[in-house]
């Protein structure tokens, strides 16, 4: 008898790692797709002659694709249960890397757009799952989870070049290395698959929608997509940016490494303190903060502290996003609600995502100028602070619906 309690917590401990494990190497998973692949958009568009407006959807049709199906994801996840959703995204993640790099310019975005739907599943349960299986360490998986994600998505950047003009790799070689990241991934989960709650639950239509009707989830939204449209059009137009404020092309080229390295540390240091807190107004103020002063540099033109300003902004939206998931969990009763106000944030967030770029290109183009640009960035600080100061009070969705 002994013996085989033994076991069991043996293979409890077992199970556990591996879902560590698992949760780590889902979120290496979310970015370097799509990384590598913005690295190498110059490759695909010569290969196959394609516009640079064609060239430019490789990287929005997956934002599109999170807006769409991120709200749908939960329902999934009720209906099977969260580690078998997973389990299928990271099978028709492995496929549509596979097919993105198999053939011609359908297949392309064929493969990107089943790329785009895959990540979305992850991006909106993860949080979920943490908060299921992590109640008490919600903060440093969050942390964990966070960093690693960045971390991939900075060496899905900087490889993908490299690897692609090394022998004849070439840029399908080079994209299609990762779905062995993702093969390896598919194995760690599947032991999740033997749970015997298999995660599922029943949720009504009136718990569904009570979310759509709680002031703070749209706050939580409006924080996380003021976020979301910042980091997309800065990793898009910080260059520019600097160019215009006269930093030569090359140095320039340098900002968005500098911008995505600084927000390292903070995407694991922020949710293990914001674990600790009663509330969290006071990183939401920080965190905002730091993305308005940094825009507001970036608008007076100093170009001697441009190396300052770019460090607020990727501290600042490192944080945020941050922030963005602890709000998931910290705001909601359990996993599946927490997979719910996920979905819904992630949806409005990566739709923000997808049209700021082309708003900011757009603006610069009327004016002539980054004044307005930069203005417009400005304003979506003020909304972060302003949401970010009413999502950091201790309350819980359910109780404000």
């Amino acid at each position: 008898m002994d013996n085989r309690i033994d076991q069991s917590l043996l293979n409890s401990k077992h199970l556990r790692w591996l879902l560590i494990t698992g949760v780590i190497l889902v979120g290496a998973n979310l970015r370097i797709p799509l990384t590598s692949a913005g690295a190498l958009v110059s490759f695909i568009r010569d290969d196959f002659g394609i516009s640079n407006a064609l060239a430019g959807t490789i990287t929005t049709l997956p934002l599109i694709a999170f807006a769409l199906l991120s709200p749908f994801a939960p329902k999934i996840a009720n209906k099977i249960g969260m580690e078998l959703t997973i389990a299928i995204s990271l099978l028709l993640l492995i496929t549509g890397i596979l097919i993105r790099s198999a053939g011609g310019i359908t297949l392309l975005f064929t493969g990107t757009l089943m790329i785009g739907l895959a990540i979305a599943v992850g991006n909106v349960l993860i949080p979920g799952i943490i908060k299921m299986n992590f109640p008490y360490k919600i903060g440093l998986m969050t942390g964990m989870y966070a960093i690693i994600m960045n971390v991939f998505g900075a060496l899905g950047s900087g490889l993908s070049i490299p690897i692609a003009t090394s022998g004849n790799v070439g840029w399908r070689g080079s994209l299609i290395i990762w779905s062995g990241l993702a093969f390896i991934t598919l194995l760690i989960w599947l032991p999740q698959l033997t749970k015997k709650h298999a995660g599922k639950k029943k949720l009504n239509n009136q718990n569904i929608g009570g979310m759509l009707r709680s002031p703070l989830a749209w706050k939580i939204t409006l924080f996380m997509g003021a976020q979301s449209l910042i980091f997309y059009t800065l990793i898009t137009w910080l260059p520019t940016i600097l160019t215009a404020n006269g930093y030569d092309i090359k140095l320039a080229g340098w900002g968005v490494f500098i911008f995505q390295f600084a927000s390292i540390p903070f995407t694991f240091i922020i949710p293990v303190i914001a674990d600790k807190m009663k509330n969290q107004v006071p990183i939401a103020i920080a965190s905002s903060g730091m993305i308005l002063g940094g825009v507001l540099g970036l608008f007076a033109g100093f170009s001697d502290l441009s190396i300052l300003w770019i460090i607020m902004l990727g501290a600042g939206n490192g944080s945020a996003f941050s922030l963005s998931m602890m709000f998931f969990t910290l705001r909601t009763n359990d996993g599946y609600e927490a997979a719910e106000l996920s979905g819904m944030a992630q949806s409005f967030g990566y739709l923000l995502a997808a049209v700021g770029p082309v708003m900011v290109g757009g603006l610069q183009d009327l004016t002539g100028s980054w004044a307005l640009p930069l203005t417009m960035l400005a304003v979506f600080s003020a909304v972060m602070l302003v949401s970010g100061m009413a999502s950091g009070k201790n309350k819980q969705v359910s109780n404000h619906s």
